[in-house]
């Protein structure tokens, strides 16, 4: 498993039931081998343009609730990965595939995708960076390790594309980064003995219910 920080490995083993199935979950098991129907893949990169629009805002919330320059380096830095080069792909997938831009940005939200976008909105707005950060963590991580995972197993070159983008040297370095952030935001706040710290049990359930709500992104995928 990577290791993208203390903080993360941590909530990670909270979660460990939660993370085994949104890592390995049939829709990413798809990709791994090529089975996945082209139709399903199609449907969740139009969701996930629409999430990572959403996605993409609560980054740029982060850099509102920063409280050092090095976390505001962090989350700008973060937006753009996601803009300049996350997004890109979502775009360059579908435009092959006849769906333009403008259709992908009209795309119909799922309620799924409605639930996720929103509660780590909420958790940016009602909360502090480390709320946002443990909210965002699952999805920023979660596809870091599945990237690298799938890079070295799997069996198709069906999903390359999508699987080299995330197991590439800078996605990695992204979920390196948000780690290293993560780190330096806990022990800013909570001390350097931030897991035995009262709130620490109630980040980590903010940090399994979007790890849930990654699972149920994955099942949405698999129903377009």
């Amino acid at each position: 498993m990577s290791d993208y920080g203390r903080a993360f490995a941590l909530m990670r083993d909270r979660s460990a039931d939660a993370w085994r199935e949104y890592t390995r979950h049939a829709f990413v098991e798809g990709l791994k081998d090529g089975s996945l129907p082209r139709e399903a893949f199609l449907h969740y990169l139009r969701q996930d343009y629409v999430f990572l629009v959403h996605f993409s805002r609560a980054w740029a919330l982060a850099v509102v609730k920063a409280e050092t320059h090095a976390e505001m380096l962090t989350a700008v830095g973060t937006v753009n990965a996601l803009v300049a080069e996350e997004m890109q792909l979502h775009i360059r997938t579908c435009e092959a595939e006849g769906i333009s831009e403008a259709e992908l940005f009209a795309t119909a939200e799922r309620s799924e995708n409605l639930a996720y976008t929103r509660y780590v909105l909420e958790a940016g707005y009602s909360g502090d960076l480390l709320d946002l950060l443990v909210a965002l963590a699952p999805c920023v991580m979660g596809y870091g390790e599945i990237g690298a995972r799938l890079a070295t197993e799997a069996t198709s070159d069906t999903y390359a594309d999508w699987i080299n983008t995330y197991a590439g040297d800078e996605y990695q370095g992204t979920c390196a980064a948000v780690g290293e952030m993560l780190d330096a935001a806990v022990i800013r706040r909570l001390g350097a003995d931030f897991d035995t710290s009262p709130r620490w049990s109630r980040l980590c359930d903010r940090f399994r219910t979007a790890t849930e709500l990654e699972v149920s992104f994955w099942q949405m995928g698999l129903t377009p």
